[in-house]
């Protein structure tokens, strides 16, 4: 496997990052055109561990799929032989510290909840684009499956404008209550009630454990309830959520208003598939080169992420501890990466 060696590459190259999908083809397309440059590449042999001193900072988010994600990528850094410091980030934060180097990577970016940032820091080439975490994902308005015996019509969304007074609450009056991403999380839940055209009310959870309680609550007393949700989470099994079938999304959705159900505004579909990615600090393949190919070449699976999801929400334990546990469990599935990157 080609190496990133000796220097930082050209800002210029950062670009090809974003433009390649493919992973080999990107990895391999980005080492050519870096050897081309001058940067030392070499077909063979460990990358260098760099400044195994200063400590990789990793961005740790408030959900607990992401800290799960991240525990693992910092435990096989450690493992490779890093330092690792755990920063709490939000989403609204996040970007601006990767450009100013206090936070070198973030391993899982929902590009959905995140399209600006994303697009603007990888064609700046302020930050590099790492690759996919390959979670198999997918986001839109979910109900617990009860609830389609409160709304007759459900999962079609036009089910929801003739019955959202069974939605509604104390704040919303006459209309129904969507209980939306926090506000720092960018939900795109309210775009699509306001483009469908639906009457109901965004209203931000405080967190991702009172969306959780929310849905745990309506599934105990039997009450209707509205969500912006994701998978892979436990939640979707735990509670039997269903997702509201919405108008299939197409590019014209976002841009012409006479697309679509409502010739009157954009965002009348579903939620587009979303891109789960990892990005780094622009020099930190310079830096800690083969820290680079580790977290560019991480991934983790929904079936590996899901259970530890679990184990921290709904048994209580630690993060770190559950982590740790798995890491131990599945050597067979990290222990490779780091062999390929370091000897």
């Amino acid at each position: 496997m080609s190496r990133v060696k000796d220097r930082c590459m050209d800002p210029c190259l950062f670009v090809l990052w974003q433009q390649m999908k493919g992973k080999n083809l990107l990895k391999s397309t980005i080492v050519a055109a870096i050897g081309a440059s001058g940067v030392i590449a070499s077909m063979a042999g460990a990358a260098e561990l760099g400044d195994v001193d200063t400590p990789i900072r990793l961005a740790l988010n408030d959900w607990t799929g992401h800290q799960v994600s991240t525990y693992v990528a910092g435990e096989m850094l450690k493992a490779a032989g890093y330092q690792v410091e755990y920063v709490a980030a939000s989403n609204l934060d996040v970007w601006d510290a990767m450009v100013a180097g206090d936070i070198h990577a973030n391993v899982e970016i929902w590009s959905t909840s995140q399209t600006a940032e994303v697009d603007g820091h990888m064609a700046s080439g302020s930050t590099i684009d790492l690759g996919d975490l390959e979670l198999y994902a997918q986001e839109g308005l979910v109900y617990p499956a009860h609830v389609a015996e409160l709304c007759p019509g459900l999962p079609n969304w036009e089910a929801l404008r003739d019955c959202a007074a069974v939605f509604a609450t104390v704040e919303t009056g006459s209309e129904g209550r969507l209980l939306g991403y926090p506000e720092v999380w960018s939900s795109p839940g309210a775009d699509r009630i306001a483009g469908l055209g639906l009457p109901f009310q965004n209203t931000p959870a405080a967190d991702e454990a009172a969306l959780t309680d929310a849905l745990a609550q309506a599934v105990e007393n039997n009450t209707a309830i509205l969500a912006t949700f994701w998978q892979p989470h436990w939640a979707m099994m735990e509670y039997d959520l269903k997702f509201v079938q919405l108008p299939t999304p197409e590019p014209a959705c976002f841009s012409d208003p006479s697309w679509g159900p409502n010739p009157n505004a954009v965002n009348d579909c579903g939620f587009e598939s979303a891109r789960i990615m990892k990005a780094g600090w622009g020099q930190l393949a310079e830096k800690w080169p083969a820290a680079f190919e580790v977290l560019f070449s991480y991934t983790l699976h929904i079936e590996d992420q899901q259970p530890m999801m679990g184990a921290v929400d709904v048994e209580g334990r630690p993060v770190e501890e559950v982590v740790k546990e798995w890491m131990t469990m599945n050597d067979f599935v990290w222990q490779p990466i780091l062999d390929d990157a370091t000897s």
